[in-house]
């Protein structure tokens, strides 16, 4: 090779001019996400995050079921290939979403405002959870244009649900989320043994983990306390406050009896549309499209609830064929590439969404590094279908049972035919 030729080969990069810039050399998928949010977090808090239900059975399961898919690419033309497609009656640049998670500030001091942000930008839903730490009207305001959903629990106090019910309405959220898999509070082991419990106290370990991350110590230090605005029907005035009671309620729960009743009662107060999270019974599917659901959430809480609980997409062709097209249905759980929303999309699901993966991001770069998480999903996305054979949404939903097949199906036999120029002989 001639020095010329090797000359021609060489590239020298400046220094990244913007943290996206920087995202884009160094972060090629969620996992490399994954490990920056965990050099950027202290342990305790970046488990919290990773972790699940006792054994942490369902959450490993999970993640292994989409690996018990198998791709079958067509061969043919792929024209104008779109992503775009429609949820809830509106329209979504692709069909993800990004799914409520409780004490988003605990990861990023902008916490849900940021990612409210990027999901915007992306032209995605955001469920603002009931546990989060910025109220809804912030957050409205944060991303007036974005598809705002809220993430509530079922009460039968008629009186506080209405009043919640008018607050977020008047912060125009256009959807609600109602969690349906929350009587209890999972048993997560990870945070008892990193000390994460209700309420938290200030160990040695707790100040050692703080200088190890100055950064985020920091930013934890110097915004308001770690509070949940949302519980009540009234705005809270001034700065957020905390208190022991107050995380007793994110790490302890509590359990108010509620059955179908409630969410009749819900549905006929509620004007928009709501989504069913949490459920995972062919049962429940069924009953909540006799109700009139608009969606459901096939959802195991992340596996941070009941362990053993079976995975999304184990589930998810036999509700699927429960729901006979009634109401759209919502996966999420494990996806971690724009690979496993085609998988879900192909196997009848409507949309997937994420959580943990954006909250890598948000630890990682706040508003930057959720938006470059969206941008992997798209990109992926994008080159799946391309390589599997469709343009579209549609036709991918149309048409994908037929382009992947599950590890213990066997694969049709096809009888050998002569080509068109031999029979012509």
């Amino acid at each position: 090779m001639k020095l010329k030729d090797i000359k021609a080969l060489a590239s020298v990069q400046g220094p990244a001019r913007s943290v996206a810039e920087r995202l884009s050399r160094s972060c090629y998928s969620v996992e490399d996400m994954r490990k920056l949010a965990a050099k950027r977090l202290p342990k305790s808090i970046f488990e919290y995050i990773e972790g699940g239900g006792e054994d942490e059975v369902s959450l490993r399961r999970n993640r292994s079921s989409f690996d018990d898919w198998s791709f079958l690419p067509k061969w043919g033309s792929v024209d104008n290939l779109d992503l775009s497609s429609t949820l809830l009656g509106g329209p979504v640049s692709m069909p993800v979403t990004l799914s409520p998670t409780g004490g988003t500030r605990l990861f990023h001091p902008e916490g849900e405002s940021a990612v409210a942000r990027a999901a915007l930008a992306a032209g995605i839903p955001y469920g603002l959870a009931h546990l989060s730490t910025t109220t809804m009207e912030d957050v409205s305001a944060a991303a007036p244009g974005l598809r705002r959903w809220f993430n509530l629990e079922p009460t039968s106090d008629k009186g506080l649900l209405q009043a919640v019910l008018d607050r977020v309405s008047n912060a125009g959220y256009e959807a609600l989320l109602v969690n349906v898999d929350c009587r209890a509070i999972g048993h997560r082991e990870r945070d008892y043994r990193n000390g994460f419990t209700a309420p938290p106290s200030i160990k040695p370990k707790t100040v050692v983990e703080g200088m190890l991350h100055p950064a985020w110590a920091l930013g934890f230090l110097a915004n308001d306390a770690i509070a949940f605005p949302n519980l009540d029907a009234e705005i809270p005035e001034g700065p957020l406050a905390s208190s022991p009671d107050m995380w007793r309620t994110l790490l302890a729960g509590s359990y108010e009896p509620t059955d179908w009743d409630d969410i009749r009662e819900l549905r006929e107060r509620w004007n928009g549309p709501i989504v069913l999270k949490g459920v995972v019974n062919p049962n429940d599917a069924a009953l909540a499209a006799d109700m009139g659901i608009d969606a459901i959430q096939v959802s195991n809480h992340g596996g941070r609830q009941l362990d053993h609980m079976a995975a999304p997409l184990d589930v998810l062709q036999d509700i699927v064929d429960r729901a006979a097209g009634r109401m759209e249905i919502i996966v999420d759980g494990g996806i971690r590439r724009g690979s496993d929303v085609v998988k879900a999309l192909a196997l009848g699901a409507d949309a997937c969404s994420i959580g943990r993966p954006y909250l890598y991001g948000l630890a990682a770069a706040s508003q930057a590094g959720v938006a470059h998480v969206l941008k992997m999903f798209h990109a992926e996305m994008t080159r799946t279908m391309m390589l599997l054979g469709v343009s579209t949404i549609e036709e991918l939903r149309t048409e994908g049972r037929e382009l992947i097949r599950h590890r213990n199906e066997a694969f049709a036999r096809t009888q050998p035919t002569e080509p068109t120029w031999a029979l012509q002989k």
